[in-house]
Parts: structure tokens; sequence; C-alpha cells
């Protein structure tokens, strides 16, 4: 069997859609786990949502043990507070994409200091929703893996 390709999300992306709509859009997110899906092909995708920072790490870890061929994770709040999601993330040996719906940079101050970013092999923001199909995309071809497979 393939690696999967793990997608992980944190706080609030379950409100996706009705979420200050001026700033994440109108998609929610089971159209961006089917985004996902669609953009992989037959690769599998492990793509799962938590307000928990505990759980966002114990799915690192599962990517870790498993393993995962790669992980997307939009840490949302976590991105900017959490050492716990930092230090699970940087145990994990393979590629890591850091995602966020908008542009982090061109927002208020609190949201620029991303920890993540210290140990991603790549950040993409700004895209909106479909920035999750240029993320699996983009995994793919990190781990060398045509969508078909």
């Amino acid at each position: 069997m393939t690696s999967p390709i793990y997608v992980l999300n944190g706080p609030n992306l379950n409100r996706l859609g009705t979420r200050e709509p001026d700033i994440y859009g109108s998609t929610t997110l089971a159209e961006v786990e089917a985004l996902c899906h669609a953009s992989a092909g037959a690769v599998p995708l492990e793509f799962r949502q938590s307000n928990r920072e505990y759980e966002i790490v114990d799915w690192v870890h599962e990517a870790i043990d498993r393993p995962a061929a790669g992980i997307i994770i939009n840490p949302a709040a976590f991105t900017f507070t959490s050492i716990a999601v930092l230090d699970a993330l940087k145990m994990f040996p393979r590629p890591i994409l850091e995602l966020h719906i908008s542009n982090i940079h061109r927002r208020e101050d609190i949201y620029r200091h991303s920890l993540v970013s210290k140990i991603a092999t790549a950040v993409i923001a700004g895209l909106g929703p479909r920035g999750y199909g240029v993320a699996v995309q983009a995994m793919l071809q990190l781990t060398d893996r045509p969508r078909g497979t």
C-alpha cells in the first residue's frame, strides 16, 4: 500500500464557509477535503481537523510511525502559539507543507510570526481554499509520486 499524505487542520477550520467569509471565503471544510482527494487521485489521504492541540500532536506522531509520505498542515491559531505542534513536526523526517488560506503576512502583526515556518519544507499562503489543491500537487512532486499512484 502507498504511504498516505496527511492533511491536518487546526482550530476553527471546521467553521469554514461561515467563519469570516471575507477572509476565508464560503468554501466548507468538506469541500476542501473533496478538493484534496480530487487533487491526490489514487494517492491515499488522511484528512483531519481538530480544535484540540493534543490531537494534532498525536496525528503527527501517527504520521511518523505509519509512516506518512508527507504532511500538509494548516495549524490555524496553533501556527503562532504551539511549541507542542512545532516539536512534533520537528520529528517528522519527510516533507512538511505549511498552508494558510489567507496571506498571514498581510494580516495583523499577531498573525505574522509562524513557529511552523521554521521547520516547514515550504509555505503556501493566500491562495484561499484552492491552496489545498496546490499543496497536494506540490506534495506529490516533493515525494516524487505521480498523481495516479
